[in-house]
């Protein structure tokens, strides 16, 4: 199965931050009508997540997955079972879908809270937004859904001590 990228708009953005969790590459467009969604789609070469079963005339070619309307568990397992991720879990901002980039605690100071550099990390770093990630309980929480959604271990990236409540597994390919 080869790596799947995707666009979507706001309807979604809540599907599109758990499937970034996962690995995948899932662009947002805010305010985007669907003939929008499919035009960045083709230039992008992208499949679009839609809620919609309206597929423009204009826009044929252009690969399309209608989500189940209200259900996110439904709509994260859809993609995760018919797509693959294109990179590790934990490995893309969840806010905007760059690439994260492992940081140092040292490069954390001042942007972080104290408690959290105290912990050791791992840190990440959107170099867009200027977002941080790291081991938190908030991460511990998103991983159990993850998990319970997908059905296998989803460890997170980059590798590292795990945090309370995650432990060893196979990762998410």
């Amino acid at each position: 199965m080869q790596p799947s990228r995707f666009v979507t708009d706001a309807s979604l953005e809540f599907v599109a931050r758990r499937l970034r969790a996962l690995g995948f590459d899932v662009v947002g467009h805010r305010g985007a009508r669907l003939e929008e969604l499919f035009a960045a789609a083709a230039n992008d070469g992208r499949t679009v997540l839609t809620l919609s079963a309206r597929h423009p005339r204009r826009w044929a070619t252009v690969p399309a997955l209608v989500l189940p309307r209200g259900d996110a568990v439904a709509a994260v397992r859809a993609v995760f079972t018919s797509h693959a991720p294109a990179g590790r879990p934990f490995s893309r901002c969840l806010r905007c879908n760059e690439g994260l980039r492992p940081r140092s605690g040292f490069e954390a100071v001042g942007e972080v809270p104290g408690r959290v550099l105290r912990g050791g990390g791992p840190f990440t770093w959107c170099p867009s937004c200027a977002q941080w990630y790291w081991p938190g309980s908030h991460r511990a929480k998103l991983v159990a859904w993850l998990e319970d959604v997908v059905g296998q271990k989803v460890l997170p990236w980059p590798p590292g001590p795990p945090a309370p409540g995650e432990g060893p597994g196979d990762p998410v390919p």
